[in-house]
């Protein structure tokens, strides 16, 4: 089991790939020891947060923490610092292949001086040392050579054994914060001047770097970053003191991209956004061509690659950052691109009903919600287990009301200096009066004021251990949340025709598991912009709207479905006792009723494009494959 296949995968936008620092090496584990290291993982953790083994900072490879939380706690204590009229600067680190150098002996005495029980240090030090892997690539020799240092990258538990051997390399500072993901260490200090902070870097790195060199861990120095903060409202000139670092000169820079969210100096959405719209249409660019207008995936799974591939990364960040007006346009205007490749409407659907027949609320819902969800996640928290937890107001009714240690809150009490900042629960006003934690638990004000109560209120919690309470609290709270955000969607969404009964909901309609061509006829015609002649638009604005089939009324969804004569016979055929496709009625709940709803519609050609109707009458016969929906 300590044999290892090694796949050579190469990193992503790198310059040069003449150097091995360009590439990544995965290893590929036997199954029954990736199990075995997956219940080593779910054990380790509580046993190191008990022994204090993890320094309360460090936010990656742990249940419970994101990048989110990193960030957050990061971007609190800066505005913290400024609030108390200090310059703060920033620090950012990269450990050197953090995962190869981790030394198993080393580990191995940490853990032992911690008080970690003598089979678990031993299984650790088994499991790192004696291993041989051999690494795959076009024209390797495939032979297995020993390993005697590192821990294999891929492994359920290396992040974790990685997280424990740097946990050390974190300073205490007085005015400052040092927190880390996973091998990205930050550190960020505060003083009257920005050359005092420039020192007070250099001081802590050369501390870190010989503590790290004690362990082996070398840090990247050419990947380090510098950024001076400043508040919006500053208007004094802007400052361009570099830091020296082992004799490279570092300048400060203007965007700074950690852990996904790109960092300006004012903290502002202004560059993150735009980042992310890109990202998200290179993808929507690949994504598209699995579906091309009427034919290819069905749009059930055109919404699932929507919401699980588009959606995370147009709107990673809305947890912390709330895009500008200007910026929100571009998100709505890519938004609606999207929402139409997935149902198949046309241009001319309404945007209210856009949303409603693709099941997925506006960019700006979507965010707030977002936000909404991520504070009742940092309240539900311990706060021993997540930085951000800890550094939340006193006063915001927690289940636990612990608090770290290092906050700096102290700082603005009493000071004549500190700027006076907005309580959390106050009145809504603008989120640059608030700390970033208190905006986010502003918020949620009208859901957290339950939570001390919520798990003595129900029977149901009475026999749950204390480690689950926060989960159950949670997840009861997750079920306001969401009905939160129907009401935020209705509230923001354009409005709809009376012409439109269809109302809002979070889940797929029944009737996206159809071919996609039908799906985006009924699509089409429950929005009321298709190809009927009742629901004129600019283009047809001057045509009839009488039935071509039957001219006895005017073609409206309700009459091309139940009442025109001319299908009197197709209808009866499929859809038998169908008498309502309104949004109570059964034929949007019923599997067997939609696909005859499907055969009628490819019996009748309804809402077919012009170029695919075989009416007699109106039309001559079109050859086949002559017709194309132009959707």
């Amino acid at each position: 089991m300590k044999k290892a296949n090694g796949i050579v995968l190469d990193k992503p936008g790198k310059r040069d790939y003449r150097t091995p620092s360009s590439f990544r090496i995965i290893v590929l584990l036997e199954t029954v020891s990736k199990i075995l290291e997956r219940l080593s993982a779910l054990r380790l953790p509580s046993t190191a947060r008990s022994l204090g083994l993890l320094h309360p900072n460090q936010c990656g490879s742990l249940a419970g923490l994101g990048c989110f939380d990193a960030v957050t706690t990061l971007t609190h204590e800066v505005r913290l610092l400024q609030a108390a009229s200090f310059k703060v600067s920033t620090l950012f680190l990269d450990v050197k292949g953090g995962f190869d150098n981790v030394c198993a002996n080393k580990l191995a005495t940490i853990h032992t001086r911690g008080g970690v029980s003598a089979y678990l240090v031993a299984w650790i030090k088994s499991f790192l040392s004696k291993r041989q892997c051999r690494l795959i690539f076009q024209g390797a020799p495939k032979v297995f050579c020993p390993v005697a240092v590192g821990t294999p990258q891929g492994s359920p538990i290396s992040p974790l054994l990685f997280v424990l051997y740097i946990a050390s390399l974190h300073p205490t500072l007085p005015q400052g914060l040092a927190i880390s993901y996973v091998d990205d260490l930050t550190i960020t200090v505060g003083s009257d001047s920005v050359r005092s902070n420039i020192r007070a870097l250099q001081y802590y790195f050369g501390s870190v770097q010989r503590q790290g060199a004690d362990l082996g861990v070398a840090f990247s120095v050419p990947k380090t970053e510098l950024i001076h903060w400043r508040t919006p409202k500053d208007r004094s000139d802007v400052s361009f003191a570099p830091i020296v670092i082992n004799d490279m000169l570092f300048p400060p820079s203007q965007v700074v991209r950690w852990l996904g969210y790109w960092l300006t100096p004012t903290l502002h959405s202004s560059v993150h956004f735009p980042r992310r719209l890109a990202l998200a249409r290179a993808s929507f660019t690949t994504i598209r061509q699995l579906s091309a207008a009427g034919k290819g995936l069905s749009s059930w799974c055109n919404r699932k690659l929507v919401f699980g591939a588009i959606l995370p990364i147009l709107t990673y960040g809305c947890d912390l950052f709330v895009p500008d007006a200007a910026t929100l346009r571009k998100l709505n205007s890519f938004w609606h691109v999207v929402l139409r490749w997935t149902t198949n409407c046309f241009y001319t659907t309404a945007l209210g009903a856009l949303y409603r027949m693709a099941s997925l609320p506006p960019i700006s819902s979507i965010c707030k919600h977002r936000r909404r969800a991520a504070a009742i996640r940092l309240v539900c928290a311990p706060w021993e287990f997540n930085p951000a937890t800890a550094r939340i107001p006193e006063s915001v009714p927690t289940w636990d009301q612990g608090r770290s240690a290092d906050d700096h809150r102290f700082l603005l009490q009493g000071s004549p200096k500190a700027v006076h900042l907005t309580s959390w629960l106050g009145p809504a006003v603008n989120s640059a009066k608030h700390l970033p934690l208190d905006s986010l638990c502003h918020e949620v004000s009208d859901l957290i004021e339950e939570i001390p109560i919520l798990p003595l209120a129900s029977t149901d919690l009475v026999v749950l251990p204390l480690s689950r309470i926060p989960t159950v609290t949670y997840q009861a709270l997750r079920v306001p949340l969401l009905q939160s955000l129907l009401a935020d969607w209705l509230d923001s969404s354009p409005p709809v025709s009376l012409s439109y009964p269809y109302g809002a909901c979070l889940t797929p309609h029944a009737f996206t598991g159809l071919p996609r061509f039908i799906c985006g006829r009924i699509h089409q015609m429950r929005s009321g912009a298709s190809y009927l002649a009742a629901h004129v638009s600019w283009r047809n604005r001057d045509s009839s709207t009488l039935c071509p089939f039957c001219e006895e009324g005017d073609e409206s969804f309700q009459h091309a479905i139940l009442h025109c004569p001319a299908k009197a016979h197709p209808r009866l055929t499929h859809l038998s006792g169908v008498d309502d496709i309104g949004p109570d009625g059964p034929l949007w709940l019923s599997v067997p009723l939609l696909r005859g709803l499907a055969e009628y519609l490819y019996a009748t050609r309804t809402g077919f494009p012009p170029t695919m109707l075989r009416i007699r009458a109106n039309t001559a016969t079109p050859e086949p494959g002559s017709g194309s929906d132009s959707a």
